[in-house]
């Protein structure tokens, strides 16, 4: 007797959940301008490697005890490689219930198979998320209100320190949904298209008699450029997913793994003579810090995190020699480069994205400071710039400094890891101290200027004589710095270092828990 009829039954089941929420479902979802769950996962894994788990869940209809229909889980995960790697990957499928409702046993989500996937397997997680999480309906289905912490978080905290886990919002997320796209080492959403809030704009408009679009309440311009909330937002759903394939080219398959090595035919000894004069003369003259990183990394091999938020850091994945770095760079075109909170929140992630993962931290130091000012207190910049140099400190990966400019007080310190070898490289152009000699002369000598015949004058020959002092070759003379180099050496020197810092860093992987509690 043969398993036919049963083997066509599988057939045909599987058939109808690649209908998905029928095709009305799918027009509406496509007249949003977004994509499916299943086009999603075609267009971001490698073609033919998807493995569907789970596609016979939902709920089946049925006449005579035969089925005529089943109306999929809102939920479609499994396996597939991306640049031949194995990952675990899922997302809400919209069109079936609007991406609500749930199995016995959750497929997706936090606490669901998918992330037993990840951690089991200690592979890659990503989230394409299109969903407004739990719905009042669900107190009718229960017969009974529960208590929150029903959907276990726990699962989606410790796969944090395990595997690269990647969000994308790709539609409408609340909820649960919106928490589990901050649970990420990277998240993504599409500008105009996606949006994510603690609760949508009906919920607010009911609470606080606020009136709001969904795009004013959680769009790219507030979640993205204004909160930080989430990391980078794109143009298109494609090239959200194409950030999702660039950012995991950097991202070991887990902590007990390495970064991937590229093969690279950029020479790890290229001179470049534009960085001789990249650095005005004029110390108060922006230039690109940008631009110093294109040129020193192995060729097109940056890709920046949060690159419309906290712009007074920059922080960017790069190689150098083919082996991934991550680089921390003060941006002289922003507040010239002085470290305001947003900064240093961003600068606090990466930090520890970079040591929870194995990577080595390049500091590119020019910074005159603390942002100051009013606006700045109220932001809190004081406890948000001594997390960054708190996170500094913890951190047990290599780290290193190459001061391009100014490197004063405080903030200095957040990019001078003074904890491990503390390797400190200096440009000509270099300048350090405990603050700037000008601020300096005006505080320490106050009264002797102002009570001098000429007090401007006498302010400019203290400060000229402290900046003898201050002159980076007698700090060369004490070994209080490790060398003074041609800029156009930089590229060689961290090449160099990066690849020396290989064995430390075979040798030392694992998960990296932090210690203490953050000031």
């Amino acid at each position: 007797m043969s398993w036919k009829p049963e083997v066509d039954e599988i057939a045909q089941r599987s058939a109808w959940a690649e209908e998905m929420g029928g095709a009305e479902g799918i027009a509406r979802q496509e007249a949003r301008g977004r994509q499916t769950i299943r086009d999603r996962i075609s267009a971001l894994v490698d073609p033919g490697s998807f493995r569907e788990v789970g596609k016979l869940a939902g709920t089946g209809e049925y006449v005579d005890g035969k089925p005529v229909g089943v109306t999929p889980s809102s939920y479609v995960m499994g396996l597939a490689r991306i640049d031949g790697r194995d990952v675990a990957l899922g997302g809400e499928d919209f069109t079936v219930r609007g991406g609500t409702g749930s199995t016995a046993r959750r497929k997706g989500g936090q606490g669901g198979f998918v992330e037993d996937l990840a951690h089991e397997y200690r592979i890659p997680l990503i989230n394409l998320i299109d969903g407004a999480g739990g719905s009042v309906t669900s107190l009718k289905r229960r017969g009974y209100a529960p208590m929150p912490g029903t959907d276990d978080f726990g699962r989606s905290v410790e796969l944090l320190g395990e595997v690269p886990v990647i969000t994308s919002v790709m539609g409408t997320a609340a909820g649960g949904p919106a928490a589990r796209a901050m649970l990420a080492h990277f998240s993504t959403m599409v500008r105009e298209k996606s949006q994510v809030f603690a609760a949508g704009p009906a919920v607010v408009e009911r609470a606080l008699g606020e009136n709001l679009t969904a795009d004013e309440l959680g769009g790219a311009a507030i979640a993205v450029d204004t909160a930080g909330s989430i990391d980078n937002a794109y143009p298109s759903e494609a090239d959200s997913l194409d950030a999702i394939r660039k950012f995991l080219s950097y991202m070991p398959q887990n902590v007990w793994s390495a970064p991937p090595f590229v093969e690279t035919h950029d020479p790890a000894d290229r001179r470049d003579d534009r960085l001789l004069s990249l650095v005005p003369r004029s110390r108060r003259q922006p230039y690109s810090m940008h631009k110093l990183m294109s040129i020193i990394a192995d060729e097109g091999s940056t890709f920046e995190i949060q690159p419309t938020f906290g712009k007074s850091i920059i922080t960017q994945f790069a190689r150098f020699g083919g082996h991934v770095a991550g680089l921390i760079g003060n941006n002289p075109m922003h507040y010239g480069g002085a470290l305001d909170a947003a900064g240093a929140q961003k600068m606090v992630h990466f930090i520890d994205l970079c040591n929870q993962f194995g990577i080595p931290i390049i500091y590119l130091a020019d910074v005159p400071g603390f942002m100051i000012g009013s606006a700045a207190e109220r932001s809190g910049v004081l406890r948000a710039g001594v997390r960054a140099v708190h996170a500094g400190l913890q951190a047990s990966v290599p780290c290193m400094t190459v001061i391009i400019r100014k490197c004063y007080g405080m903030a200095g310190m957040a990019m001078v890891n003074q904890k491990g070898l503390n390797l400190k490289l200096a440009w000509p152009s270099g300048e350090w101290g405990s603050l700037p000699v000008e601020g300096g002369v005006a505080v320490a000598f106050r009264r002797e200027i102002a009570t001098a015949p000429d007090p401007a004058a006498r302010e400019a020959e203290l400060e000229a004589e402290f900046r003898t002092y201050a002159n980076p070759f007698k700090t060369a003379e004490a070994f209080a710095v490790e060398d003074i180099i041609d800029p156009r050496d930089t590229r060689f020197h961290l090449c160099r270092q990066i690849e020396a810092a290989q064995e430390r860093l075979r040798t030392d992987r694992g998960p990296r828990p932090q210690t203490g509690v953050r000031p």
